[in-house]
């Protein structure tokens, strides 16, 4: 039987077959008994430390929210200019004296590698909650469990991820899990942010059935979901650069009428101004209910990752 008891989530590439359904069909587990209104004791008596070196709504919210769900206590790092990082304090200073206030790490940090790097400083669970243009784990499996609530099963589906899939890390692991599963993958983009050549050399070793191009209207039309990303401002050196890339794609209603019927629109968020409002009550985007399927999975990793599941 697949257990992830003491283990770090730094990458869920990594993750067995096994492993990545025993977090699935956990957090369904939780979410079955939230909806009933179940009161959870699983991480009763244990603390959570989540520390964001980089701003966070979701993840970080959704992370604590986890926590108390679960019946454990939250402490947090929300701002590094408050920190002892601001004085100079090494990273694995910091986590080496987290660790003795905490059972429990999250960690969102701007450097890539850092998450590894924590990890590596202590002897409790750690989890990536994004490392600068690494990875961001936790994200790529709540989109696979969403992607699986809001169609049933995920082999046979044509995914489109499109926008900024250069530096866009929710969507680096995402695609492992996806070809994993059997999906065929769409991947579009503006001139310049492309999918890294070596994921996508990665992926047809993998025999993932993936096209690239920059037409996303016809990609829609062939897609069972749109992955939406937004262009990342603070990932640009340019502002230039920036502001000629900014607004390449616009999905509106429009658009979603010329689409596949019954196609489901997601965004890890926050949207700026890839997604408008009018599509907000389309019964096919997801985004806000991806966002609150956030709390079910990482209540599972908690779980699971202390041996409370």
């Amino acid at each position: 039987m697949s257990t992830l008891c003491g283990k770090d989530i730094l990458r869920s590439d990594l993750l067995s077959d096994g492993e990545l359904e025993l977090i699935l069909s956990t957090a369904s587990r939780f979410e079955r008994a939230l909806t009933a209104g179940d009161r959870l004791t699983n991480m009763q008596g244990q603390v959570l430390a989540t520390l964001f070196f980089e701003p966070s709504t979701r993840t970080r919210l959704s992370f604590e929210t986890a926590m108390l769900r679960l019946g454990g206590q939250v402490i947090t790092m929300a701002d590094p200019k408050t920190s002892s990082s601001a004085k100079g304090e090494s990273l694995v200073d910091s986590m080496r004296t987290v660790e003795g206030y905490a059972d429990v790490i999250v960690i969102r940090h701007p450097r890539k590698g850092s998450a590894q790097e924590a990890a590596d400083a202590v002897a409790v669970p750690v989890i990536n909650a994004g490392d600068g243009t690494g990875q961001h784990p936790t994200q790529a499996l709540l989109d696979v469990y969403t992607m699986q609530k809001e169609k049933g099963a995920l082999e046979g589906l044509t995914v489109t991820l499109a926008g900024d899939l250069k530096n866009g890390r929710t969507v680096h692991l995402l695609v492992y899990l996806l070809a994993r599963s059997g999906v065929r993958l769409l991947f579009v983009s503006p001139p310049g942010l492309e999918m890294p050549a070596a994921i996508t050399a990665d992926l047809k070793k993998l025999g993932a059935e993936i096209s690239e191009g920059g037409d996303l209207a016809a990609a829609m039309r062939r897609s069972d979901v749109l992955y939406v990303t937004r262009i990342q401002r603070e990932r640009f050196e340019d502002p230039a650069a920036y502001e000629r890339l900014s607004g390449s794609y616009v999905v509106d209603r429009a658009m979603i009428q010329q689409a596949k019927p019954g196609i489901s629109i997601m965004h890890p968020l926050p949207r700026v101004d890839e997604i408008t409002a009018e599509v907000d009550d389309y019964e096919g985007a997801a985004y806000f209910r991806q966002a609150a399927n956030g709390v079910p999975v990482r209540m599972a990793l908690l779980a699971l990752v202390t041996g409370r599941n």
